[in-house]
């Protein structure tokens, strides 16, 4: 009977070990994940954020005024009509309006023409 018990212990114990080794090894697997996700997080939210800033008196040398710069700047960040009237709290036909200044003061057709000519001109 004492061999019988200590035949089954051992038994136990192997089945305790497989069981104990593969939760063991999930739970490596979950922690090497989680530190691979938080170092690709953390390298992500160091990166530089856009954000255009502008240069106000080579602006006024173009006569742009301080509105039509904040519109140049958000232009150049890369943002729609509609996000830039969000943004600005104005409306779409506002934004319009503004960028039609623009291209006239900087004499210029489209929207790349006016961030390339602004940067150019270390408008922004």
């Amino acid at each position: 009977m004492g061999v019988l018990i200590v035949v089954l212990q051992v038994l136990n114990y192997e089945t305790v070990i497989h069981r104990l080794s593969s939760d063991v090894f999930s739970v490596a697997i979950a922690l090497l994940f989680t530190g691979v996700g938080l170092w690709i997080g953390f390298l992500n939210f160091n990166k530089a954020k856009p954000g255009t800033t502008s240069n106000a008196e080579a602006g006024q040398s173009f006569g742009l005024s301080k509105r039509e710069m904040e519109v140049l700047v958000l232009i150049a960040d890369g943002h729609s009509n509609q996000e830039i009237a969000d943004k600005l709290f104005v409306s779409l036909n506002t934004v319009k309006t503004h960028l039609s200044n623009i291209f006239s003061k900087l004499n210029v057709q489209r929207r790349t023409q006016a961030v390339q000519k602004a940067r150019d001109h270390q408008i922004i």
